[in-house]
């Protein structure tokens, strides 16, 4: 069993049910390794940040101290079939959907998840920074490979947002909503965005770059104006410290998940979830697309996930991409 393999089984073990004991001579048995290979790699456990217990005639526990967040922390409780199985960590990039693009080229497999600590230099939609502060939150790109054409996928997008916002919900004591077409919020705060990126080849989709901000233990305070008053975290949401790597094996599973049903029934059964995070519809709203603002009363999304706005003269207007805003 490779080191990586071990380690992981190592932790699962430990994890199940948190906070008993394992003794050394089980782990042994059944990893198929000596008490002292098990004891050099506990030992290795800890120097990685691992808050693992040791007593003489009971054995081995996790802590109930915060895991680290890190490829191992990650994939040692997660139990999907494709997202997440493939992990690329890293301290820092510019940005996880140019690492995610370069790696997509080089044809890696469907699923592989990247995630960096920070970025220097992360993009969010339309254009705007991602401002990403280490040590707090979560900075990750999905490869997808859908066998399906560029017309197929749109409003795929939306499927970020219900995965998303599945996964906030679980962690949040507040109500999750979704602007259009997929920031998160915790109350009337931006607590997450995607930024989705489609690569094509004669009309059909090549592969899918998912990218996922997500402010889980940040304290806005650490954000520049104006998105310090823009922007929330779960944590500021909840109250509660966040484990980071909790977050990303929910959110690996929720992703999962939606893109099964996605795969088995198409957009549609998307759109019906994505709607009930949505609570712009029958309100009166502006919608800047194209450097012009275009104000009416938002009368939902088609079949495609586009805005449908109702103007001032009763004609409602489509509209694939731009910034809503709530109120006149």
């Amino acid at each position: 069993m490779a080191a990586q393999k071990t380690d992981e089984e190592i932790l699962r073990r430990l994890g199940s049910p948190r906070g008993s004991f394992t003794s050394g001579q089980s782990l042994a048995e059944g990893l198929g390794i000596s008490r002292t290979a098990v004891w050099k790699r506990i030992r290795g456990l800890k120097e990685r940040g691992f808050a693992i217990e040791a007593e003489p005639s009971k054995g081995y526990r996790l802590s109930s101290a915060m895991e680290p967040f890190n490829e191992l922390s990650i994939s040692a409780g997660l139990s999907t079939k494709l997202i997440g199985r493939r992990i690329h960590f890293f301290n820092s990039l510019s940005s996880t959907n140019n690492m995610a693009l370069e790696l997509a080229r080089k044809g890696h497999p469907e699923g592989s998840l990247i995630i960096c600590d920070t970025q220097t230099n992360g993009r969010g939609r339309l254009g705007r920074e991602w401002s990403s502060p280490m040590g707090v939150n979560l900075y990750a790109s999905v490869i997808l490979r859908p066998k399906a054409t560029a017309h197929e996928l749109q409003g795929f997008t939306l499927l970020g947002a219900v995965a998303v916002a599945e996964a906030v919900a679980r962690f949040s004591k507040k109500p999750v909503a979704v602007k259009w077409p997929n920031d998160i919020l915790l109350g009337s705060k931006k607590v997450a965005g995607i930024l989705m990126e489609m690569y094509t080849e004669a009309e059909m989709a090549k592969f899918v770059i998912v990218g996922i901000g997500v402010n889980i233990n940040m304290d806005p305070l650490l954000l520049p104006a104006p998105l310090n008053r823009e922007a929330t975290s779960i944590k500021s949401a909840s109250g509660l410290d966040v484990s980071r790597a909790e977050f990303t094996r929910t959110l690996c599973h929720t992703l999962e998940s939606w893109y099964n049903i996605f795969l088995n029934k198409g957009l549609s059964a998307i759109i019906d979830a994505w709607r009930g995070y949505f609570t712009a519809e029958g309100h009166t709203v502006r919608v800047r697309s194209h450097n012009k603002t275009i104000k009416g009363i938002c009368m939902g999304v088609d079949h495609s996930g586009a805005l449908l706005l109702r103007d001032s003269t009763g004609v409602t207007q489509k509209i694939l991409s731009g910034d809503l805003i709530r109120g006149a």
